[in-house]
């Protein structure tokens, strides 16, 4: 299990515009394991949304859950190769970034 600290995705929102530059967390997994991002919930009426989108043959969301401060999403690493997870920090569901994290994952 991998942990990534860096909000809530949302799954009916618009696209997310231009990121600006943030953390970037590499990583590499086994084919069959579960990899969790941990972001801070927004303030300010900011939230994290899933910003672009993941290579779904090789990682697929198994669940998100609101855990204290912090919203963590699960992975299953379902097959080699590699993919982005990527999310941003909006208000409400705009397309304007106020920052991002991106999680470059491989999986073997």
């Amino acid at each position: 299990l991998a942990l990534a600290t860096a909000g809530s995705a949302g799954a009916t929102a618009g696209p997310i515009g231009p990121l600006p530059r943030g953390q970037v967390t590499t990583l590499t997994t086994p084919r069959g394991s579960r990899v969790s991002v941990v972001l801070p919930k927004g303030a300010k009426g900011r939230s994290w949304r899933q910003a672009r989108t993941v290579n779904g043959a090789v990682l697929r969301e198994v669940t998100e859950a609101n855990v204290g401060a912090t919203v963590v999403i699960v992975f299953k690493a379902v097959r080699a190769g590699s993919a982005k997870v990527v999310y941003a920090l909006t208000r409400g569901e705009t397309a304007k970034a106020y920052a991002s994290v991106t999680y470059k994952v491989t999986v073997r």
